[in-house]
């Protein structure tokens, strides 16, 4: 694959410092020449992603049909808290999703559960379809790759916390209400069982224009 010279030197770069630093490898395959994304601002996410602990592997652009895509996505192996079905996430929501994990899970389940979170379940992330699934509507923002859905979180004494049963809880509640707020401050659309009986299972997360915190 032809890489612009600047790009070559810049990949050329970081592999040399990773194999200097006998750190892990990330899989490198940046997307070249591809359209929906900013290459620019791409780079930035990933120098950001870089400085958390997060591992991961940048994955080739990926077009399917209709109108679904994977662009400028990475894929999280490691963000230091266990998730399960994690596939292409763009970089920004990969981004966001690592710093929520590390910041802000733990430490409410500290204060309101009183035990840390050793395994948080996920719905999944790219998913070819309309919101809701509805026939003929607007794509979800899943189907770029641009959305998470979180269902439940496992603790390191045995309890299990799922957002369709711990909604309604005490402890529960006031953990899985805490985390949707932090996650207010990461995400740019966060909805939650408040938001629509769609939503009673799980949180949504996404990095689209839609603003809402729900």
């Amino acid at each position: 694959m032809w890489l612009r010279p600047s790009l070559a030197v810049a990949v050329a770069a970081v592999l040399l410092v990773e194999a200097c630093s006998g750190l892990p490898r990330r899989v490198a395959s940046p997307p070249v020449g591809r359209p929906g994304y900013d290459p620019a601002a791409l780079k930035l996410c990933v120098a950001a992603l870089d400085r958390t602990v997060a591992r991961y592997a940048l994955l080739p652009d990926r077009t399917f049909s209709p109108g679904c895509t994977a662009l400028g996505s990475v894929q999280l192996r490691d963000v230091g808290l266990p998730t399960t079905n994690l596939g292409a996430m763009t970089c920004p929501l990969g981004r966001a999703y690592a710093d929520w994990a590390q910041n802000d899970v733990q430490a409410a389940a500290v204060e309101h559960l009183g035990a840390r979170v050793i395994r948080v379940e996920s719905m999944g992330t790219y998913s070819c379809r309309t919101i809701n699934g509805v026939p003929g509507g607007r794509l979800s923002e899943h189907a770029s790759a641009n959305a998470v859905d979180i269902a439940a979180f496992v603790l390191s004494d045995g309890r299990r916390v799922s957002v369709l049963q711990g909604w309604g809880g005490a402890a529960e509640g006031q953990f899985l209400r805490a985390i949707r707020a932090k996650a207010c401050r990461r995400f740019r659309t966060v909805l939650s069982p408040d938001y629509n009986a769609a939503h009673r299972d799980h949180f949504h997360f996404d990095m689209g224009a839609g603003g809402l915190c729900s």
